[in-house]
């Protein structure tokens, strides 16, 4: 019953759970960010961080998209 629940989750949702891992564990639209040296500086519009996750977004839906070698 499991790998029938794995097997129905779309790319998009694995996608999303993808970039909200990357996002918390890189301080990704923090407040806080920056101190590791990882993630968008805290002076950062909102709009850029907005720009900055869409293209994350995508990021992951290609390596979720990507065949398996």
């Amino acid at each position: 019953m499991e790998a029938t629940t794995i097997a129905a989750r779309s790319t998009e949702d694995i996608a999303l759970d993808l970039l909200k891992f990357v996002a918390a564990h890189a301080n990704v639209a923090s407040k806080g960010a920056g101190s590791t040296g990882f993630g968008v500086a805290p002076s950062v519009k909102p709009e850029d961080q907005v720009t900055y996750l869409l293209e994350l977004y995508a990021r992951c839906r290609q390596a979720v998209e990507a065949p398996i070698k």
